[in-house]
């Protein structure tokens, strides 16, 4: 599955003293955690706790006020949400937000990353190439779809006819076809059937396998202690622990804060 040859690093993410305000809430305030190799890390906590607005900083949607962003040893603080999507970070989201009148392939195809056939002039003066890549690409989708287990028959329907189950699978296939290492998923089982569940956990086991390396918002603790090796617990904006899942849901303050008791 993967196309990129990887240097292993123990700390493939770590997010140091992040800040940002809106007007006058401080949405986080200086959440510091790393995220470990080849690992599923959760990011947890109540509504409210600033983990979307933590998701955005790390994809560069919006910028910090202070804080350091690092992946791969490298500071991608400043860097555009475009450049860290080349540096090898993707990310989902709740709502899927799939292309609904595009197929399914499509909306995959979507996204590889520096296509030839986006530019004119390489359209004009070298169809060869851009035909052998496009067909590079496509192989490509097919094969990031074969891997989240979407049937080849419905490929080239609208996405928009698909199950919402389906739907976040061709999501994540999405991610794949970026070439990303650091997958960011945000509440990937919100909404899912048992079935589709059980999809999405043999889905990131698999992910795991294939050397991926997976920071998930959840809120569903028992999920979290199933899935996840490590858990980043955050609440009105602040990062309150970090330990395994286990641990931190044998803390009764933090299970006073998540659960109001």
């Amino acid at each position: 599955m993967r196309r990129k040859a990887w240097k292993w690093e123990k700390m493939l993410l770590e997010i140091t003293d992040l800040n940002k305000h809106f007007g006058g809430l401080h949405a986080v305030r200086n959440a510091t955690f790393s995220v470990e190799e080849n690992k599923v890390t959760g990011l947890v906590g109540p509504n409210g706790a600033g983990k979307t607005t933590v998701f955005n900083m790390i994809t560069g949607t919006i910028q910090v006020d202070s804080g350091a962003v690092t992946f791969r040893g490298a500071d991608i603080t400043r860097v555009t949400a475009q450049e860290r999507v080349r540096h090898g970070i993707a990310r989902t989201f709740q709502d899927v937000r799939l292309l609904p009148r595009l197929s399914v392939a499509e909306n995959v195809a979507v996204g590889v990353q520096n296509q030839p056939g986006e530019g004119f002039f390489q359209v004009l003066f070298a169809p060869v190439h851009v035909h052998r890549r496009e067909k590079e690409t496509m192989e490509h989708v097919h094969a990031c779809l074969d891997f989240v287990g979407i049937n080849p028959k419905v490929r080239n329907e609208p996405a928009s006819n698909l199950s919402y189950g389906e739907q976040k699978l061709v999501s994540i296939a999405r991610l794949l076809a970026t070439d990303s290492r650091l997958l960011l998923l945000d509440e990937p089982t919100s909404g899912l059937d048992e079935a589709s569940l059980d999809q999405f956990r043999a889905l990131l086991a698999k992910l795991i396998s294939d050397g991926r390396t997976v920071l998930m918002v959840e809120h569903n603790m028992l999920l979290v202690r199933e899935l996840c090796d490590q858990a980043v617990f955050m609440a009105t904006g602040d990062v309150l622990a970090v330990d395994t899942p286990e641990k931190l849901m044998e803390m009764e303050e933090l299970r006073e804060v998540y659960f109001g008791a």
